[in-house]
């Protein structure tokens, strides 16, 4: 099992707290952001961690020259290989997560670095995939989905009516990471964009829609 973990974003609505350092380094209660969200997660699962794939944004955006270190250091508390990739340029989430592409295979848990939750149960790993989602009050702010008998129908980002209220936490799971790789690679290749960027949410309706 893979954690992978985008947090390229410097945080600017955070500042001053971000000013000397990026939001997935902010420290929380003694422990910074990222280090406790990938804590969770391995709490959750119940299966090995084998690697951590940290992606970062480069250093003329703020990110200090010991990121790398800091990181490895923790994917090596949990017994991981560490592994850190630069998203140079901000162009989406999809865009974001293909930076790991050579990470991006087999079973794993993708994190968007600016979430943090507590959870009570075990994640299935024998399930196709699973997208964390909560209630929110105001969804047009979010991605949402609309379910049918506990199963996503749609995949809907930022509505402006009203179709579900709950949103997309930034956390998935994904049985097969080659088809997400695969299906990102497309949206490149033939320059899909939606407001200029490559989205995630773009390549889950894709993989629902192709079960």
């Amino acid at each position: 099992m893979k954690i992978i973990v985008p947090m390229a974003g410097i945080g600017s609505r955070l500042r001053p707290h971000t000013l000397t350092v990026p939001k997935p380094l902010t420290v929380i209660a003694g422990k910074p952001i990222v280090q406790r969200l990938v804590e969770d997660i391995a709490a959750v699962i119940d299966e090995k961690i084998d690697e951590i794939a940290f992606i970062i944004g480069p250093a003329k955006k703020g990110f200090p020259a010991n990121t790398s270190e800091h990181l490895l250091k923790i994917a090596k508390g949990l017994d991981a290989k560490g592994t850190v990739y630069i998203q140079e340029e901000a162009l989406g989430t999809a865009h974001a997560l293909f930076c790991a592409k050579d990470s991006l295979s087999g079973p794993c848990v993708v994190a968007y670095a600016d979430t943090l939750f507590k959870a009570d149960f075990k994640l299935d790993a024998n399930a196709d995939g699973a997208i964390w989602v909560k209630k929110v009050a105001d969804p047009s702010a979010f991605g949402v989905v609309k379910l049918e008998n506990g199963f996503i129908k749609d995949f809907v980002e930022k509505p402006k009516d009203f179709v579900s209220d709950l949103a997309i936490i930034g956390i998935y799971y994904f049985k097969d990471g080659d088809k997400v790789r695969d299906e990102i690679q497309y949206l490149i290749d033939n320059n899909l964009r939606e407001n200029n960027e490559y989205q995630l949410t773009n390549v889950l309706e894709t993989l629902k829609r192709d079960g």
